[in-house]
């Protein structure tokens, strides 16, 4: 099959509402079941059976059993990043009036972008690491300097073990605020620092983050940010 067809077969995936919606759910790389996602996008079990066949066959999805449920979850984090580059194009004001993003003001504050954290939250981490000095940041990747990881290390985020075959960073265009969030390795430790140290907490039903006391008060104190 030519990439041509591939892609016009990824993009008829993607194009349709059911399943743009079941994409949406599982963006932020946890798994759903059929059922779930079939309530999440208005269909009938069984249409949603089928479309999530069709993903899984376009390689959008993987699926895992696990007792006497079958679990569906992203397959890659490429296909995140496909998926929130997707929503940043379909974002775009067709006039001068109307707002981009998303409008719920909680998913624009902070919410999960697959392994890592988006929103306004988000990409302020990434300009106070880059504005501080502590990360040197591009189009292709980004590199931590010696002052960078050591402000990690007294946050508690040791990455000496950081290379696990993916990117370390990569920068992420943010679908609400337009500018770049932090994904790769980098990304998805801190948000993972960030829930098992309790300033944040996850939604059981969308990509929605809960910010904590604790967490107001930490992202003011460190990265200069107020909730």
């Amino acid at each position: 099959m030519t990439a041509s067809n591939t892609l016009a077969i990824v993009a008829a995936c993607a194009g349709d509402p059911a399943r743009a919606s079941m994409l949406s759910i599982l963006a932020d790389g946890r798994a759903f079941t059929a059922g779930e996602l079939s309530a999440v996008a208005r269909v009938t079990p069984q249409t949603a059976s089928g479309h999530l066949a069709r993903m899984v066959d376009a390689g959008l999805l993987v699926v895992a059993s696990q007792g006497r449920h079958r679990y569906y979850r992203l397959a890659s984090p490429q296909v995140a990043l496909m998926l929130e580059s997707m929503m940043v194009v379909a974002a775009e004001p067709t006039h001068r009036l109307g707002r981009i993003g998303p409008s719920d003001e909680r998913l624009r504050l902070i919410r999960t972008c697959y392994d890592h954290l988006a929103g306004r939250l988000a990409v302020g981490i990434a300009d106070m690491l880059v504005e501080a000095g502590h990360l040197s940041l591009s189009g292709d990747g980004g590199e931590l300097t010696d002052s960078g990881r050591i402000f990690l290390r007294r946050l508690g985020l040791d990455l000496a073990d950081a290379k696990n075959g993916r990117p370390f960073c990569r920068p992420c265009l943010d679908w609400s605020e337009r500018r770049h969030h932090l994904a790769g390795t980098l990304g998805a430790r801190m948000m993972d620092h960030c829930l098992g140290a309790g300033w944040i907490k996850r939604s059981r039903s969308s990509r929605v983050v809960e910010v904590t006391p604790l967490g107001a008060r930490k992202f003011r104190d460190v990265f200069g940010l107020r909730v």
